[in-house]
C-alpha cells in the first residue's frame, strides 16, 4: 500500500509540527547537497524554525559572501544600500555631538567665548557654578569618608591600648611586669637566707621607690 496524501496545513501539535520540520528539513538539505555534487550548483538554504532556531546549508564551493555578491550581481539589487545609508545618518550624527561636546569643553576651560552672546554666556556660567558645587560636595564626602576611617582606627588602637594596660595591671605583682614590658627575676632569690615574709613589691616606669622589706625586727631598705 502507498503513502496516503497529507493535507498541506498547519500542524495544529506543537511535537507533531517539530518532528515533521526537522525530517523535511534534513531532506531538504540532503536534496541540496546532491545538486551541488551532481550539477556543480551553488546552493544556499536559510531556515528558521517557529521558534526561532536558524538553520543553514551552503555549498562548499562559495562563501555566504559571495554568495550574496553573486545574488546582487545577477538582480542588480544592492543589499546593502539602506543600510549603507543607515550607517552614514547615524555617522553624521555622532560626528555632530562630538563637535558639540568638544566644542563645550574648551568653553569651559576659557576658550571659544566670543561666539557666545550674553545669554549663552550666563547659561556656561550657571552650568559651571553648578557643576562646581557637584565637585565639592563629592570632594567633602571623599574627605568625610577618609576622616570617619582614621577615626574609626584610633579607637580602636586606644581600646587596644586600654585592654593591655588593664591586662598588665592586673599581672602586676603576680609575675613582676612592669609597662616598659620587661620582666624582674624573682625576689627571693634576693632575700638573704631565703626568707620568704616579703610583704610588698611595686615597680614603677621612670623611677624606682624604695624597696623595703620586712624579715622579722629588721628592715632591709634599697635604694
Amino acid at each position: 500500500m502507498g503513502r496516503g496524501k497529507i493535507e498541506i496545513k498547519k500542524i495544529e501539535n506543537a511535537t507533531n509540527r517539530q518532528v515533521t520540520y526537522s525530517k523535511r528539513r534534513n531532506g531538504l538539505f540532503k536534496k541540496a547537497q546532491e545538486l551541488t555534487v551532481l550539477c556543480d550548483a551553488k546552493v544556499s538554504l536559510i531556515m528558521f524554525s517557529s521558534t526561532g532556531k536558524f538553520h543553514e546549508f551552503l555549498s562548499p564551493n562559495i562563501s555566504t559572501k559571495g554568495f550574496f555578491d553573486l545574488y546582487q550581481k545577477t538582480t542588480g539589487i544592492d543589499l546593502w544600500n539602506s543600510h549603507y545609508e543607515r550607517m552614514e545618518e547615524n555617522y553624521r550624527r555622532l560626528k555632530e555631538i562630538n563637535k558639540k561636546l568638544r566644542r563645550e569643553i574648551r568653553q569651559r576651560m576659557g576658550g571659544d567665548l566670543s561666539e557666545l552672546n550674553i545669554k549663552e554666556l550666563q547659561a556656561l556660567e550657571a552650568k559651571m557654578d553648578s557643576s562646581l558645587l557637584a565637585i565639592r560636595e563629592r570632594k567633602y564626602h571623599v574627605i568625610k569618608t577618609q576622616t570617619d576611617k582614621h577615626k574609626k582606627k584610633v579607637r580602636n588602637l586606644e581600646e587596644r591600648h586600654a585592654n593591655l594596660i588593664m591586662d598588665l595591671a592586673k599581672l602586676d605583682g603576680q609575675d613582676g611586669i612592669v609597662e616598659t614590658g620587661g620582666y624582674y627575676e624573682s625576689t627571693m632569690g634576693l632575700l638573704p637566707n631565703g626568707a620568704s615574709n616579703l610583704y610588698a613589691l611595686r615597680l614603677y616606669q621612670n623611677q624606682q621607690p624604695p624597696l623595703v622589706l620586712h624579715d622579722g625586727t629588721n628592715d632591709l631598705r634599697l635604694a
